[in-house]
């Protein structure tokens, strides 16, 4: 891998390779030294033109914990308020030698232009763009599974809510399928893009009818900050329709796990009760984000110092 733009872009052996890393960089947080020498040197920029806690967090305490240098970029307070372009910001990243650059932009696209057109060597990881795609997110959430579950393949994984502004529905509908999991899509009409057909998933309208089937649940946010018209009736009607409670999370069998990317609006998507029940990983999807993203970052960077050894030889 030279970059981690799309999870469309791994293949299952890759896909495989990054969950398998992430299982040995896990086991550090157990440890009460946890860091590793693996990235010293190396400089990593967190390029964020988004807001964001848990993604910018959980990169800077990966790459601190692979003894990275890191570089936090937010967008407020910084020249891009002053009409600066991606362009030169990514000049000015080059210039100071960044070695990797974890970049989330409101624009779909934005860490591909950054990783293809030159103005940068860096490796260049997704860190979510638009409505596009979230890579590392659905690694996470995989990995998660995995650690419950087993083996994905064959699993039966249901995706519940926004999914028509959902970068990470997207992502994750790309690497469960990727893995061998059979994903079900469910939300309203309105809140699934125009094609469907292309997305290598089942879709439904039902939550009801799939929740016994399913052996895991993600639940989505519902992003009003995306949404200039009204997509459903109310939100009193989404939660009768769409939410998880304790009812319905009654309907799961015994092994069925659940899970919410975050950041969650309590009692729309899901209720207090669910976020807090036995069955949730939530809290356990943020651990397993750092794992996650120190595998990423050193797969994508730890060969970087022998090939520049290689040119200077």
């Amino acid at each position: 891998m030279r970059h981690l733009l799309s999870a469309g872009d791994l293949s299952q052996d890759e896909a495989t390779l990054i969950l398998d890393t992430a299982e040995e960089m896990r086991s550090l947080a157990d440890r009460p030294i946890k860091k590793l020498p693996a990235l010293r040197g190396r400089t990593v920029v967190n390029l964020f033109f988004e807001d964001s806690t848990r993604t910018r967090i959980s990169f800077e305490a990966a790459a601190k914990r692979l003894s990275a240098d890191v570089i936090n970029f937010s967008a407020k307070g910084s020249s891009v308020s002053k009409g600066e372009s991606l362009k030169d910001t990514a000049l000015t990243l080059q210039a100071m030698g960044a070695d990797g650059v974890v970049c989330r932009h409101g624009s779909s696209g934005a860490p591909h232009l950054l990783a293809t057109s030159g103005w940068m060597t860096g490796a260049v990881v997704n860190a979510g763009d638009g409505t596009h795609e979230h890579p590392t997110q659905a690694l996470l959430d995989a990995f998660t599974m995995r650690r419950h579950l087993g083996s994905l393949d064959g699993r039966r994984i249901t995706i519940v809510g926004d999914v028509l502004h959902s970068r990470v529905a997207r992502s994750n509908v790309l690497l469960l399928s990727t893995l061998g999991a059979e994903v079900t899509v469910v939300a309203p009409p309105t809140l699934l893009p125009v094609d469907m057909s292309r997305w290598p998933c089942t879709t439904s309208y039902d939550f009801d009818s799939v929740l016994p089937k399913s052996d895991a649940v993600m639940m989505l946010r519902v992003q009003r900050e995306r949404m200039g018209d009204a997509y459903f009736p109310s939100a009193r009607e989404y939660t009768r329709r769409y939410g998880l409670d304790v009812h319905r999370m009654a309907q799961l069998s015994d092994e069925a796990i659940v899970l919410h990317p975050g950041p969650m609006n309590r009692g729309m998507e899901i209720s207090a009760e669910v976020a807090d029940s036995t069955r949730s990983v939530i809290v356990e999807q943020v651990t397993n984000g750092v794992a996650i993203r120190m595998a990423v970052l050193y797969l994508l960077l730890s060969g970087s110092n022998e090939t520049n050894e290689e040119q200077t030889a």
